[in-house]
């Protein structure tokens, strides 16, 4: 079996969960229709522990966390062979009443 690398001791601050708001067309599009949210997290966060940071660092309500563990890909520059990082995906659905202003 695959180890939960989300049980750990270590406990993050809001702001070491939440790493960066991922301001695409794609997600422009589902805050305006669903209010739904994506964010870049810490890989050792759980969704309990997103939720609340979220609900720490922007004063909203969460509905729902979904998240993504992202896989790196390969990549090549002149004669090296490399990967990029994983990274971990969540992506917020918030309470109707609330929103989340980038700009």
């Amino acid at each position: 079996m695959a180890q939960d690398v989300t049980k750990t001791k270590l406990d993050l601050e809001p702001h070491q969960i939440v790493l960066r708001p991922m301001v695409t067309e794609k997600g422009y599009h589902k805050a305006e229709k669903y209010n739904s949210y994506t964010f870049e997290v810490n890989r050792l966060a759980g969704k309990d522990d997103i939720r609340k940071a979220v609900e720490a660092l922007f004063d909203v309500r969460v509905v729902r966390v979904n998240t993504q563990n992202r896989k790196g890909k390969p990549r090549r520059t002149r004669f090296r062979l490399g990967h990029t990082k994983a990274w971990k995906k969540a992506v917020i659905t918030l309470d109707p009443e609330h929103r989340i202003d980038f700009f």
